[in-house]
């Protein structure tokens, strides 16, 4: 398992399956972004934007490539965790929906995440604070100025990709012609969300290991509180009791997920990861997005609860938006159902099919 995907491991319900049976072989490059603006005021000479592809550009007869999809990873994550098994191998096979012989398949590791400039290189807390707004504004410069793109076929992102997919949708509306969210809501982190988010930092903070960023080596118990808050939040409560019915199992569970979710993670990053959030409120512009949508959530997220009527409202404000909630059984993943593609494959099928095929 990759070290920049741990974090985005602890909010999936299920364990980390064998090794897929197929192989997916990608390409990798480095795009750099010169001159870097932050929209608190701080700036940067430069920004390593690293990512990940599979397949081919096609050409249409203007010369412009017409066959590019974004993949956009959850916080903590990065653009290599679509290769798991349970989305990769459900997904980019001939016949199916992204077919990597049919799409190009863009898969970057946002700033702060993966291999791609974050606080951990160096600057620790004087890294500029970035927020989701920062984030886009780099994935549209990786795709315009890196890989000279000026359209996507699809923009699809799970749980902080599925909040940078609203930003899309209202900053640049005419940039993808489908938008797929999934796993989250289009409204300001607040209530709950945003409370587990802080114990998350705040764990982190009041470890006096931490030295305000300055530590030598990680702060132990602020990262273990950290993770033990993020495998609750990732917790799905029927797959859970399915998996693990014993005490004994349960516990030795949990002791496995914190331990993995504390592995190879560096503390500054995670908070930046966690505060970046704080700005993200697309719900006042909702009318912008104009795009053919799909947008997914899960019955059983602790995230984004099934019992919020936000989806019906914001579905009524977006021209071509449709909602489903994946109803909450023993085979769900809460928060972690966005990368369980057997469970909405189809729908991204039928939002192929009907922006253009």
């Amino acid at each position: 398992m990759f070290a920049e995907a741990l974090l985005a491991l602890a909010l999936q319900a299920s364990p980390a399956p064998t090794p897929a049976a197929l192989t997916w072989t990608v390409s990798e490059a480095d795009f750099t972004a010169h001159a870097v603006h932050f929209g608190d005021g701080e700036s940067l000479p430069e920004v390593r934007i690293h990512y990940a592809t599979l397949g081919h550009p096609h050409r249409d007869r203007r010369g412009q490539v017409d066959n590019a999809i974004m993949l956009l990873h959850g916080t903590g994550g990065s653009g290599r965790q679509f290769l798991a098994p349970y989305f990769a191998d459900e997904l980019f096979g001939p016949g199916q929906p992204l077919d990597i012989q049919r799409y190009w398949i863009i898969m970057p590791d946002n700033i702060g995440h993966g291999r791609s400039s974050k606080p951990s290189d160096g600057l620790a807390m004087g890294f500029p604070k970035y927020d989701y707004d920062d984030m886009v504004a780099l994935q549209h410069r990786l795709l315009t100025e890196g890989l000279h793109l000026e359209h996507l076929r699809l923009i699809f992102g799970t749980s902080m990709g599925c909040m940078h997919a609203f930003v899309w949708g209202e900053t640049y509306p005419d940039f993808a012609r489908a938008l797929m969210p999934m796993a989250c809501e289009p409204i300001a982190i607040a209530g709950l969300n945003r409370m587990w988010r802080q114990m998350v930092i705040d764990g982190i903070e009041n470890d006096p290991a931490w030295r305000g960023g300055a530590y030598t080596s990680e702060p132990t118990q602020g990262l273990r509180t950290a993770a033990s808050v993020l495998v609750i939040a990732g917790a799905a409560p029927l797959n859970f009791q399915a998996q693990y019915p014993t005490r004994d199992q349960a516990i030795a569970e949990e002791r496995t997920r914190v331990g993995r979710a504390m592995t190879g993670v560096d503390a500054n990053d995670m908070i930046y990861q966690f505060d970046a959030s704080r700005n993200y409120n697309p719900w006042p512009q909702l009318e912008r997005i104009t795009a053919p949508m799909m947008w997914i959530n899960s019955a059983d997220d602790f995230i984004n609860p099934r019992n919020f009527d936000y989806p019906q409202q914001a579905v009524a404000r977006m021209s071509h938006a449709r909602f489903r909630l994946i109803p909450e059984s023993a085979n769900t993943h809460g928060h972690g159902t966005h990368t369980w593609a057997i469970n909405w494959k189809q729908d991204l099928a039928d939002l192929l099919a009907r922006s253009g095929g």
